[in-house]
């Protein structure tokens, strides 16, 4: 019982971590999803150059370790004279990085397309863009939410990376009590059940929207 209380009496250090591990991974969420949209558009109507520089960069980021990316930005920038701290290292290292994957499930998902719905967009005198963003778009996110469920819960878990950069996040958190007190049990049990907390809420949140999908009619579209 006595280990259960240090946990309780040092709980402004878990808040504080699960408030930074929360703040962080919903940033780097909107970020790599706008990103992911953002190469698939260049992918579907960049010109042939810019294509091939996006799919190198692609390819490069996805065989690229997570935690070799978020050293080289806040350990490795410094020494061409780009600082940043480690917060916004580690918001950007995850953007970058599940940004790609994002990409990846939309460049799937949109092969899948019916072609129909292109052509009649543009028989409508539809431009690129707005075939993408009215038509393309919204079918290729309606049918990749479980995947962008899953891509989520791996970019959360990935923040548990950046504590080697020093972002007071919820492993750092519970690495300085179990450091301080040597109670490692107690405090990676509490770090575990505050992922389960954010995890739990993507899951249901990816199924109440998916589940609204579905009633209308949206991902057999």
């Amino acid at each position: 019982m006595a280990e259960w209380e240090i946990i309780w009496q040092q709980r402004d250090i878990f808040i504080s971590g699960f408030g930074n591990t929360f703040v962080l991974f919903f940033a780097a969420s909107i970020a790599s999803l706008a990103l992911g949209i953002t190469l698939l558009y260049v992918l579907e109507n960049g010109a042939k150059g810019l294509k091939g520089g996006v799919v190198l960069s692609i390819n490069m980021m996805r065989t690229l370790p997570f935690l070799i990316l978020a050293y080289l930005l806040y350990y490795g920038l410094p020494q061409v004279g780009i600082r940043m701290d480690a917060f916004t290292a580690g918001l950007i290292s995850l953007s970058l990085y599940h940004g790609t994957y994002f990409c990846e499930i939309f460049r799937g998902i949109r092969k899948g397309l019916d072609s129909g719905l292109t052509e009649a967009a543009q028989a409508c005198g539809f431009s690129k863009f707005k075939t993408f963003s009215r038509i393309v778009m919204p079918n290729v996110l309606f049918k990749s939410v479980p995947l962008i469920a899953n891509q989520l819960i791996i970019c959360l878990k990935d923040t548990a990376f950046l504590c080697i950069i020093t972002v007071g996040e919820i492993t750092a958190a519970a690495n300085s009590i179990q450091s301080t007190y040597f109670i490692p049990l107690n405090a990676f049990i509490v770090a575990i059940a505050l992922y389960w907390v954010i995890s739990i809420a993507i899951e249901q949140v990816s199924k109440i929207t998916l589940n609204k999908v579905q009633e209308r009619g949206l991902s057999h579209a």
